[in-house]
């Protein structure tokens, strides 16, 4: 799984120029610094710097993107433990009742109708939205890394409790941390990828995150699909109690890496961060890409009230986006697959064994389709691939139905089922899933990346949690009819990303205003007339960039 990013070690130069380079290297003397060494031209016409993809940016990136592997154990283990008998008797006697007595179904689209039930599964990503309003201040106060231990420590406490569970209240209270892990994590691993990592393969290593989501949710499904074999009704025990393993990776993980530079120079620790950019580029030529940081963490701190500058004119195009990826990543219906695909499975009339080993079957598609995406992403481009995967998703859930008292289907039935969701969750794997993620990370300035990023987390988690909470309700009021209703949403989202989502690829962080908002059609109109009195602020009359802080940037 890691050969398309070792791969990439072959690749050493990349091009990185803000606006605010641009300025300072018309009026000094930076040229000198950032000519030697021979550098390739770049096809955007940027002065270009040296800096290898060291292994050092490798491993952090790595290890950081466990906090993906924990989440995505929590959201394939909770569809598993859900279908087993003793799971079900112990804490849901109703559904146990309607599951195994014929005469209590009115339907297989409702025999697993049961609010509590539901909420077994959404309470974590409730718990998540408010965790990450705490997320955004400790991801810009201490730091990704020191956010990252603190998810790894929610996360242990979740597991311990949830393995150890004697009543539905003692579950209830072990999702709730292991929610606060997701929180935490999902607001500090998306930046601390985009920030350590080169721009040429920004979108390869975000995607990380999203790979060892799907990974999780494989191996999740494949304890399941062991620990339902135990006699004596503990398996369920065992599957919860495995998410420590993903948990100690990533506490060890955020205790390992380093904190980015950009987060260092934010908080005014200017020599170790030039210090941590020097180790990770694996360069010493590294003088214009930190006078770039330290320029735009000079902006940051101008900024007393990130949330409130959000709403900013200039800021309305990548929080608009942001805000829009997320509700339709959920409303593809992805996770309501994902969470409940034995339940699923078990409902359209597969046995316990096979709707369990139907799961398993999905999860590795899943897996191997972020692969795809990680090698086509920064190659095709964000675009492309969104749009592509709005079709293929669109045909897949319009061929799903199953007739409301089917208790077996036939065999080339259910093959037929399972290579549609089979190829609804490829499309999306290589699409909406890792891109919902990575095109908000890269996207907003520093100056109000975190609260971005905590704004893009709570929407995200919040329309996790109504689909969560909704779905098997859903699922029995609308039957097959409820594919229907995910299709619509996937044919509204094409459009939206048609006409209003840019392309982002290989375009450095600090330079999307100059080179994304400001060539769009529409995004344009936003930031041009606020950039115009942004550059008059930084450069003087005499042709100095003068901040406003009266430091000479010339010198």
């Amino acid at each position: 799984l890691l050969s398309p990013i070792i791969s990439l070690l072959i690749g050493n130069r990349f091009s990185v120029e803000s606006r605010t380079l641009r300025v300072l290297r018309r009026q000094t003397a930076l040229s000198q610094a950032m000519a030697g060494g021979g550098f390739v031209s770049s096809s955007a016409g940027g002065t270009e710097f040296e800096a290898k993809i060291t292994p050092i940016v490798i491993m952090s990136c790595i290890m950081a993107a466990t906090g993906g592997l924990m989440f995505g154990y929590d959201v394939g283990v909770s569809g598993g433990v859900t279908s087993m008998p003793a799971f079900l008797e112990k804490f849901f006697p109703v559904v146990a009742r309607k599951t195994q007595d014929p005469t209590l179904n009115n339907s297989n689209y409702c025999k697993y109708d049961n609010q509590g039930l539901q909420l077994f599964t959404s309470s974590l990503y409730l718990a998540g939205l408010t965790a990450t309003f705490f997320a955004s201040y400790t991801t810009r106060t201490l730091g990704r890394r020191p956010t990252m231990l603190i998810a790894g420590l929610f996360f242990i406490a979740g597991v311990v409790l949830n393995a150890a569970a004697q009543d539905l209240a003692m579950l209830i209270v072990g999702r709730i941390l292991l929610g606060c892990g997701v929180g935490f994590a999902n607001q500090a691993v998306p930046l601390f990828l985009s920030e350590i990592a080169p721009t040429r393969i920004r979108g390869a290593l975000n995607i990380l995150f999203q790979l060892n989501v799907t990974i999780g949710i494989l191996f999740a499904n494949l304890i399941n699909y062991g620990t339902a074999k135990i006699k004596g009704g503990w398996g369920w025990r065992l599957s919860l109690g495995l998410a420590g393993v993903p948990a100690v990776l990533l506490t060890l993980g955020a205790l390992l890496v380093s904190e980015t530079p950009n987060s260092l120079i934010e908080r005014g620790r200017l020599d170790e961060g030039k210090a941590v950019l020097r180790k990770i580029r694996g360069t010493d030529k590294i003088e214009p890409e930190f006078l770039e940081l330290v320029e735009a963490s000079r902006i940051a701190k101008e900024v007393k009230h990130p949330f409130r500058n959000l709403l900013k004119r200039k800021n309305r195009p990548p929080l608009v986006i942001s805000i829009a990826l997320q509700i339709f990543q959920q409303c593809t219906g992805i996770n309501a697959i994902m969470f409940y695909a034995p339940v699923l499975f078990n409902t359209v009339g597969f046995g316990s064994d096979a709707s369990l080993y139907s799961a398993v079957i999905t999860g590795a598609v899943n897996v191997l389709s972020t692969v795809v995406s990680i090698y086509s992403v920064d190659r095709l481009g964000r675009r492309k691939l969104l749009l592509e995967a709005g079709v293929q998703m669109l045909l897949s859930q319009l061929g799903i139905k199953v007739t409301d008292h089917s208790d077996d289907l036939g065999k080339g039935f259910a093959v037929l089922v399972v290579i549609m969701v089979c190829t609804f969750v490829s499309a999306f794997a290589w699409s909406w899933g890792p891109l919902g993620w990575l095109i908000p990370s890269e996207t907003f300035p520093l100056e109000t990346r975190s609260a971005g990023q905590s704004v893009t987390v709570c929407v995200n988690l919040l329309f996790t949690f109504v689909i969560a909470q909704a779905f098997l309700s859903m699922l029995c009021h609308f039957k097959f009819g409820i594919f229907l209703f995910f299709s619509g949403w996937v044919a509204v989202m094409s459009v939206f990303v048609f006409f209003l989502v840019p392309e982002t690829k290989n375009v450095p962080i600090e330079e999307m205003t100059d080179k994304v908002w400001a060539q769009h059609w529409l995004w344009k109109r936003f930031v041009e007339e606020d950039g115009d009195v942004e550059m008059e602020g930084r450069v003087g009359v005499n042709g100095k960039g003068n901040g406003s802080n009266g430091v000479d940037y010339s010198s």
